[in-house]
């Protein structure tokens, strides 16, 4: 009979790293198969650290299928459901069956460039389009090929609900319940004054519509793009189009898990 596995990914702090190490002992003495490399065939994969920890594991694994938790050894550990004190409970939940899946929707940007290519860029928290650092960006959005502003500042975030308490949130954005499908995009440091005219706040756009930036031609020739921390950096920038993606990352939430109750417990 082949064993259940489970995989496990760290941030490789000493807290961490002795969490791996007694999840993995408690694990395999229950008759599962523990590996730190990712496999299509694993049914939980378990983050050990914080919520920068969760997403690169949730990077590195290409957005997995199969559910992910978090055990929290970071700091505000938002996306991490467990403590490291409470892994036998955990375990113990898990083989009952005493949890749900909370499926989080994915925002993904598709950059065309001067010569015709196409690149994809997938983030569960957030995509952020800035310019050359220090100075000012210019761009031509729309809404589903509505023109609606020219915005002139540092640069834009498109956060989905599971980022709205993240660096959208930082930025003066909304706290949305995961629950509800929609994209916010919230400026940063907008110029609002007679030359310029800005949105100062965030926009809430339902699921089905699109965005659409065009930066202007005559002052951006280098674009970031920036999904979950991870930054690339593009030339001959034509059209930037972001939208919700297809692909949702399910995370594993224990039965007392309380969206608003986190909230509170993390923010307030």
């Amino acid at each position: 009979m082949n064993k259940k596995l489970v995989n496990i990914f760290t941030n490789n702090t000493n807290i961490s790293l002795d969490t791996k190490t007694e999840l993995t002992k408690k694990l395999s003495e229950r008759g599962y198969a523990v590996t730190s490399e990712f496999s299509k065939d694993a049914e939980l994969i378990i983050c050990i650290g914080g919520d920068g920890a969760l997403l690169k594991a949730i990077h590195s694994c290409d957005f997995p299928q199969c559910p992910v938790i978090g055990i929290n050894t970071g700091h505000l550990g938002f996306f991490q459901e467990v403590r490291p004190e409470d892994l036998d409970r955990f375990i113990n939940d898990y083989e009952n069956h005493q949890y749900s899946i909370q499926e989080l929707n994915t925002v993904m940007a598709t950059i065309t460039t001067k010569d015709g290519h196409k690149y994809d860029h997938v983030g569960l928290n957030e995509i952020v389009i800035e310019g050359r650092p220090s100075y000012t960006i210019h761009l031509y959005i729309s809404i589903d090929d509505m023109p609606i502003e020219k915005f002139s500042g540092d640069g834009i975030l498109i956060a989905t609900p599971a980022g709205s308490t993240a660096y959208n949130y930082s930025l003066g954005g909304s706290i949305v319940d995961p629950r509800i499908k929609l994209l916010q995009v919230t400026p940063i440091a907008p110029m609002n004054t007679t030359a310029y005219r800005s949105f100062t706040s965030s926009i809430l756009l339902p699921a089905e519509l699109s965005l659409g930036v065009v930066p202007e031609k005559q002052y951006e020739n280098r674009i970031a793009i920036i999904n979950d921390g991870i930054e690339t950096i593009y030339t001959d920038v034509t059209d930037i189009k972001v939208k919700m993606s297809d692909t949702c990352v399910k995370l594993l939430r224990l039965k007392d898990y309380d969206f608003w109750n986190k909230v509170k417990t993390k923010f307030l």
